[in-house]
């Protein structure tokens, strides 16, 4: 046996958690309430790679700061009740994203980019100004609780077929006709869905 391999394996040995070790960013669905929760984008910036769940709700935010997006290791981002008027495209660099909270703001757009959001399982984007999704939200495949409550929404994009994993879905307040409700109600037979009382105005 070569020196050089001797001493590599007598360090294995000596210290086997200390070579390769690679923590994972993605947590546990179930252990995401028990994440520290950072309220300051100044401080979540002193620790970014710590960094794993913000909240920065009623923070009268315009748009989303690009300081989040050096926040590699987001598991929770909870911009909720600020003044955004869209979801940018830099939300797809957000990758290990399982809860995305932006309900009560001013949003009419969401990137087409947050279909590359492949982990993400719980979307609140209830209180909003949007008109209409893209079709790439049928790339969630994880999401299991989506939030439109109180859109100006008139349909769903075909491709929400693909949500298998969806428990429930929240349209109160949307108003939707009712042959639109069962085409939700078909795309979606085992999926929790809440509508507000539909009309025959086709």
């Amino acid at each position: 046996m070569s020196e050089v391999l001797f001493i590599r394996l007598f360090l294995v040995l000596l210290f086997p958690f200390s070579l390769n070790v690679s923590f994972s960013q993605l947590v546990s669905y179930t252990q995401l309430d028990t994440l520290k929760v950072f309220t300051s984008i100044e401080k979540a910036l002193q620790y970014p790679d710590d960094v794993y769940s913000l909240k920065l709700k009623g923070e009268k935010l315009k748009e989303f700061p690009k300081e989040i997006f050096q926040l590699k290791n987001l598991n929770i981002l909870d911009l909720s009740k600020n003044k955004l008027t869209e979801i940018p495209d830099d939300i797809a660099e957000l990758k290990y994203l399982q809860k995305l909270i932006l309900s009560k703001n001013r949003i009419q757009i969401v990137s087409k980019k947050i279909g590359d959001n492949s982990n993400l399982k719980y979307l609140k984007l209830g209180e909003n100004e949007l008109v209409f999704l893209p079709s790439e939200i049928g790339k969630l495949t994880q999401l299991k609780y989506l939030d439109l409550w109180s859109n100006e929404l008139s349909s769903l994009p075909e491709e929400i077929v693909n949500l298998a994993e969806l428990e429930e879905l929240d349209m109160r307040l949307i108003h939707l006709v009712k042959s639109e409700q069962e085409k939700i109600k078909n795309l979606l037979p085992n999926t929790l869905l809440h509508f507000s009382n539909g009309c025959d105005c086709d």
